[in-house]
Order: structure tokens, then sequence, then C-alpha cells
């Protein structure tokens, strides 16, 4: 029961897909648009000014000693995702529409998730100080490679290294992430106290980013340039793409000789793209009439991965206890 309740659609991912039914139905237009668009930019300034005041640089540093895991998750997330991502680009765009196609690599160039990363590695009994400093490290990194890899992999698709693309970066992203970083001491104690006050943030932005992303769309016709057909078909090439990295990581990890527990941390820091620093970076990278093809991949991968990470998380914590804690190295392969 426990694993069928993981399974469904949370309230969040109907949230957002009541965003794009919204949308699609009442899409906000003219000048509305553009105060919408402006209120958004806004939010996810406040959403990013959060991460950095939550991001605890104690964390950070502690678990900066095993460089060996932290460099596997980085080169999985920044090299082996965009590298499969490319390979995807060579089906037939009557397969995948070019958007479509682009939307896939975007996803691929974004960070690790934070919260789902070290919920499913705490369920599994893994290491979860490491993937603390992992699935942070991945963000605060993402700020960075995310729109470089981007840059270079898609030109094509009108996200280029623009001087104004640059400027949003920094002033949506970087500025207010420093500044939270910053008045971390001042702010710090609060946001854990209402830690359910600053999620309505970090959600709500998302939904404000998706609907006025899909608005846009709407005007420029998405539905008739995308058929039912198509979606079940980037379905299963997200579910090809998980699949391709939960398998190269966790027989990787073996392969390097990592414990059990670290095994797991790299398998659930390493497979996951984040829809909340995606959905804002999109917003800024691409041009507005192609944002909602471009993270309707993501919106898909989102919810595959979730579902996939609570099946494997439960086998994983099913195996006998006495194996989780490993002290010799040679018992990591048993």
């Amino acid at each position: 029961m426990g694993l069928l309740k993981r399974l469904k659609p949370d309230n969040y991912v109907l949230a957002i897909l009541g965003m794009v039914v919204l949308a699609s139905i009442l899409p906000i237009r003219g000048q509305a648009a553009h105060a919408f668009d402006l209120l958004t930019k806004g939010v996810i300034a406040l959403l990013f000014f959060l991460h950095g005041a939550r991001l605890s640089r104690e964390a950070v540093v502690a678990g900066l000693v095993n460089w060996r895991l932290h460099l596997i998750v980085l080169a999985t997330t920044f090299a082996l995702f965009p590298a499969l991502g490319l390979l995807l680009q060579h089906l037939p765009t009557t397969v995948m529409p070019t958007t479509l196609a682009a939307g896939v690599l975007f996803l691929c160039c974004l960070p690790s998730t934070v919260q789902s990363s070290i919920a499913f590695t705490s369920v599994a009994r893994g290491d979860v100080a490491a993937a603390v400093c992992a699935a942070s490290a991945s963000n605060l990194f993402g700020i960075f490679i995310t729109p470089v890899l981007v840059g270079f992999t898609l030109q094509a698709h009108g996200a280029g290294f623009s001087l104004p693309a640059v400027e949003a970066v920094v002033v949506q992203l970087l500025i207010p992430f420093l500044a939270g970083q910053l008045l971390r001491p001042l702010v710090g104690g609060f946001l854990g106290r209402h830690a359910k006050l600053t999620s309505y943030v970090d959600r709500g932005s998302i939904l404000f980013v998706v609907y006025g992303a899909f608005s846009e769309a709407v005007t420029h016709g998405i539905w008739s340039q995308v058929s039912v057909l198509q979606i079940v078909i980037l379905a299963l090439v997200c579910v090809a793409l998980l699949a391709a990295v939960l398998a190269i990581t966790a027989f990787g990890a073996r392969a390097l000789g990592f414990s059990k527990q670290e095994e797991i941390t790299i398998v659930f820091c390493g497979s996951k793209k984040s829809l909340a620093s995606g959905v804002p970076m999109a917003g800024i990278l691409f041009p507005p009439a192609q944002v909602g093809l471009i993270v309707l991949p993501l919106m898909l991968f989102h919810q595959i991965q979730l579902m996939a990470c609570a099946i494997i998380a439960q086998r994983y914590a099913a195996r006998p206890a006495e194996v989780a804690p490993i002290e010799d190295p040679a018992l990591a392969k048993v």
C-alpha cells in the first residue's frame, strides 16, 4: 500500500497539470500577460533568494570530504545526461518535433533535485549527509553550468549566449541566490521555523511560470504542434533516458568500489532533474513562444523519476539491515 501511495501523482503534480489546463482554457494575454510576466520574474528571484538562504554552508563543507562521490554525481548530471540527450537528437522529427527534442536536451542540462534526492536516499538507507551535499552542490553549480551547456548544445533553438540571457541569469538567479547566502545568518532561523511558508513560495513560483509559459504557448498553437501519440513517445523516451542513467550509476558505483550506502546516494542524486530550477531557467533562456513545449519533457520526466525512484528506494530499503552500515570496503560488492 505504501508503494502504491508513492506511485500516485501527488497534489503538486496535479496542480501543475491544472495550470496547463487553465492556460489552455483561459490563457492570459496582452497587457495582463506583461504584468504577469513581471510578477513571475519577481517570484523567481524570491525563489532563488530562499534557495541561497536555506543552503547550509556547514552541511556542504562537511560533505565535501567524499570528493569521489560528488565528482561522480556532477559528472552524471552535467556530462552523462547531456551526452545521452545529444544522442536522442537523432530521432526523426516525425517521431519527436524539433522543439520537444530541444526540451529533452534542455532537461539533460539541468541540475539534480534537492528534496526528492535526499528523501529517497533516506528511505533507501543511503548516505544522507553525502546526499545533502551532492544535491546542494549540483543546484549551486547548475546556476552557472546549465546556461553554458544550454548555450553550447541548443544554439539552433534560440538559447545561445545572448547578452540579455546572461543578464537575466545574473539578475534573476545568481544575485538573489548570493543575497540569500549573505543574509542566511539573519533569516536562516526564520526560514527554518517557517519551512511550510517557504515551500509555498518554492512550489507557487513553478505554478506561476507554468501558467505563463503555457498561456504563451497556447496563443501560438501548442496543441496543434504536438499530438497525443508524440506525447506518448516522449514519455517512453523519458523512461528510456532515466533507465539508462539509473543502470549506469548503479553498476558504475559498484565497479568503482563505492559502498552500498554511497551507491544509493549516487543513484538518487545522479538520476534526478530539477523541476524547481528547470522551469524558471527555461523562461529565461528560451523565447516565450517555445517555453511551453520546452518544459513539457521536463514535466513528464519529473513524474516518471518520482514513480521509478519510489520503487527503487523500496527495494534498497528491503535489503537486510546488517549490511546497511558497511565498515570494510571489501564488503561493498556483497
